[in-house]
């Protein structure tokens, strides 16, 4: 059936109207394996990658129920021939076990009967939403290989009743009610039918690290999606570390996360807010706050107040001690929340589970058809000796393995590395402590995955060579990226790319842009000026030479200007397109605002760059004919051209930047934001703006100088502005101050300057971060969190961090000024 699965796959494809590059970005499978499948190259499937193509494909009803035909048949056939063989399937970490294959799964249903009619637009919009965190949650899963071989058992117990509302508020009942009893214990298959158990809707999970929050909240989501629950609301996993509720509402967060991690949400609804803005308002967002914990310690008991001065329902998940620190300090619970709290893992948990994570593989010939037992595993004695030992290293061990974190981190160190035998961790010589126990187990975990991987075979069968295998190199550069996020005494989790450069200070920042856009400005100053002017080459390379750092000054001192009063907010990455057709919502939808802010910030850029450019002229020009820079013609000269230029170039700024508001649209529905897709959409957009910048600059400059020079004439006296000077003043400005532009002020050029030049120049990153960070993904280190990476777990990013500190002594973090007390 291998023929005829590839040959629905490529249907289905064609169906939807993609290729297999789109097919590849919205499902996270690779290319290599989709043209694979396509062609019948492969006869054992793995059935969570197919399913995540079907998502990807939007494949339902009778496509998808015929496409779970094919899949039993050909996975019949492939099982049977791996089983006469004694095959196992592979197991890296960017591939998930195989898996039943899922009936077609019910569309999610945002908008149910229950409460007040919802706006179409609206329900539209929460349909896309919760389809897309489906699609979005389902590979993260995969991802992380929770089915492979089974799910840990992650457990619960009802939360302590001091960490909790009364059973009356909760169940929000009226005076004199009678509070019923409700079972809150389950497992992670009960996921959503425990939360729906309080009508509240408001639940409190607390849990020691790495007992397995982030996978009980990623299943709930999933099964909220999935079932035929009567509420409305679409639930979003937010990661609350990085909230301030002293600067910013928590409304007003929810809805920044929104835009950053579904950026077609910045589309405007019928009452002019963004989608996002209407969502939240409209309370069709189930909010899931992930790490309370991890909000700055002195700030938890303020996150505290202001939840409790929400009435929707949401699920917050935090440690248990710092959750009741927090309760302590505020003197109440989250109003009207149950609680649970997760249980320790058992040793019957860890016998059933780490054997099963042994494969033995065939060294070679085949195996004997005697041998049908199931195979010994080193954890076999390892269990044993836990369940009858009582020395020190026993009781050791078996505190450890009691969070399914360290149960992953122990199987990936000894279950998937050769030559690796889990008895050594009984060496009570060796670990003496919980502790050594730990650390060996963290610090072991990036050597293990950047030494064993099984990648993907290609189109020809062979094995490529994986990249960044060096475990050392590996290691420094993931102690940066965990290091970089060190701030104001605090730890953030979310790793942007648009962000990496904020590991420099602010002056190198400045320095560098400014040094990046004098040469830019000099190369172009040079190209064109061989192109378009009669100078001779020794007063062209003069004079670029002297016009492309002045420029870089201005652009360096508007540059920190703007880092400093909007910080890295200012360059977040677009959540627009450009476009020659207009937007979808009108511009007279539009705020007046935008275009009154961006024309200012063209007119004041504008100026800047004349200003400057009035200078270097002047100093040429001086070189050039031996004249004193104090001669009264020369600085009466220099003030005119100062006004000139300045009008001309900020005149043309403020027109250019009027246009690209006018030009820009929301993006496209489908542009889910995954770190790379993000990057990828912010390329685009950067190159389109660079020409349309180019363009209207020279147009602006030209045009527009030659109407100002003729206007000030009369009143400046004679000035100078020939054809040439017209044309090449036009050109260069226009390609320099469009380069310089896209260079300095937008993510994607911070990202080319910083993360692609500078930082892999200091030995600090490899040269291309984006491969890295999605190799780290694909390995287990890292995982994805809308458009941002974030490390496996806090604890590991706090392992790496700790250790690039302990080998760099002389590298300290990057320090910035907190803002004033209610400043934004």
């Amino acid at each position: 059936m291998t023929e005829g699965l590839g040959t629905l796959l490529r249907k289905l494809r064609d169906k939807a109207g993609l290729t297999q590059e789109q097919v590849a970005e919205r499902s996270g499978v690779s290319v290599r394996t989709i043209r694979r499948l396509e062609k019948g190259g492969s006869t054992n499937h793995r059935m969570d990658t197919v399913n995540l193509l079907a998502d990807a494909l939007g494949v339902e009803g009778a496509d998808r129920l015929l496409l779970a035909a094919t899949l039993t048949s050909s996975s019949t056939a492939s099982h049977d021939v791996g089983a006469d063989n004694g095959l196992s399937p592979g197991h890296d970490l960017g591939v998930s076990a195989p898996a039943p294959v899922r009936p077609p799964a019910p569309e999610p249903a945002p908008a149910p009967p229950a409460g007040p009619p919802v706006h179409p637009t609206l329900a539209d919009a929460a349909h896309e939403l919760a389809t897309e965190i489906r699609r979005r949650w389902r590979r993260e899963e995969a991802q992380r290989r929770v089915h492979d071989p089974f799910p840990l058992p992650v457990r619960w117990k009802p939360a302590p009743a001091a960490l909790t509302d009364r059973a009356e508020n909760i169940q929000r009942l009226g005076p004199g009610g009678t509070a019923r009893e409700v079972d809150l214990d389950g497992d992670l298959r009960s996921t959503a039918e425990v939360y729906l158990k309080i009508p509240s809707g408001r639940l409190v999970i607390l849990g020691r690290a790495g007992s397995g929050k982030s996978i009980l909240i990623i299943r709930l989501v999933l099964d909220l999606l999935e079932t035929q629950a009567p509420h409305r609301r679409v639930p979003v996993i937010f990661s609350i570390g990085s909230w301030d509720p002293s600067t910013t509402a928590l409304r007003d967060w929810l809805i920044g996360r929104l835009l950053r991690d579904h950026p077609h949400l910045a589309r405007r609804s019928s009452g002019g807010a963004t989608l996002a803005a209407a969502l939240v308002d409209a309370d069709l967002i189930l909010p899931v706050l992930d790490g309370f914990d991890e909000i700055a310690e002195g700030l938890r008991h303020e996150a505290l107040d202001a939840l409790n001065a929400t009435s929707s329902p949401l699920v917050l998940t935090s440690r248990r001690d710092e959750y009741a620190e927090a309760v302590s300090a505020a003197h109440a619970p989250l109003v009207w929340a149950g609680g649970i709290e997760l249980t320790d893992l058992t040793l019957e948990d860890l016998a059933d589970y780490l054997p099963r994570t042994t494969r033995p593989v065939p060294t070679s010939g085949a195996i004997p058809a005697h041998d049908t037992g199931a195979p010994g595993s080193p954890w076999d004695a390892v269990i044993t000796e836990l369940r009858t030992g009582q020395g020190s290293e026993h009781i050791n061990l078996a505190a450890v393995l009691t969070t399914p974190l360290m149960v992953i981190l122990a199987r990936t160190l000894y279950s998937e590395t050769p030559d690796r035998d889990p008895a050594e961790l009984l060496d009570a010589t060796r670990f003496p402590s919980v502790k050594s126990l730990d650390e060996h187990l963290l610090a072991g975990f990036v050597p293990a995955v950047y030494r064993r991987r099984a990648p993907e075979q290609d189109a020809d069968g062979r094995q490529p060579k994986a990249p960044y295998a060096d475990p050392a190199r590996a290691e420094r550069w993931l102690g940066h990226l965990a290091h970089h996020l060190v701030r104001l005494d605090r730890e953030r989790q979310d790793l942007a790319w648009w962000q990496l450069g904020d590991s420099l200070s602010r002056s190198t920042r400045t320095m560098v842009f400014a040094l990046a856009t004098a040469v830019s400005i000099t190369l172009i100053d040079w190209v064109v000026g061989l192109l378009l002017t009669p100078l001779s080459v020794g007063e062209l390379l003069l004079r670029g030479g002297l016009m492309g750092p002045a420029a870089g000054l201005c652009f360096g001192a508007v540059y920190a200007m703007a880092d400093r009063s909007g910080g890295a907010a200012a360059f977040e990455p677009a959540r627009v397109r450009l476009t020659l057709r207009p937007a979808h919502d009108g511009l007279g939808r539009r705020p007046l605002r935008t275009f009154t802010f961006r024309a200012g910030q063209g007119l004041i850029g504008g100026t800047v760059l004349g200003v400057g450019c009035a200078c270097a002229l002047t100093l040429q020009r001086a070189l050039v004919s031996g004249t004193a820079l104090t001669d009264p013609h020369v600085v009466e000269a220099t003030f005119i051209n100062m006004l000139v230029l300045g009008l001309i170039f900020g005149s043309a700024g403020c027109l250019v930047f009027g246009l690209m508001a006018a030009l820009e649209a929301p993006v496209d529905v489908t542009a889910a934001a995954t770190p790379v897709s993000l990057l990828a959409s912010n390329r685009t957009t950067a190159g389109r703006q660079f020409l349309i910048l180019a363009l209207a600059f020279t147009v602006a400059i030209a045009f527009g100088g030659h109407l100002i020079v003729h206007l000030l004439r009369g009143a400046l006296g004679p000035l100078n502005w020939g054809v040439g000077e017209n044309l090449f003043m036009g050109a260069a400005g226009g390609l320099g101050g469009a380069a310089s532009y896209v260079l300095t002020f937008t993510a994607w050029g911070q990202w080319i300057v910083l993360a692609r030049v500078w930082l892999p120049l200091t030995g600090r990153l490899p040269w291309n971060p984006a491969a890295f960070l999605d190799d780290a993904y694909h390995r287990g280190v890292l995982r994805q969190t809308g458009a941002v990476y974030q490390f496996r777990h806090v604890r590991l990013q706090h392992h790496l961090g700790h250790t690039f500190r302990g080998r760099h002594r002389d590298f300290a973090p990057a320090t910035f000024t907190p803002p004033p007390t209610g400043a934004p």
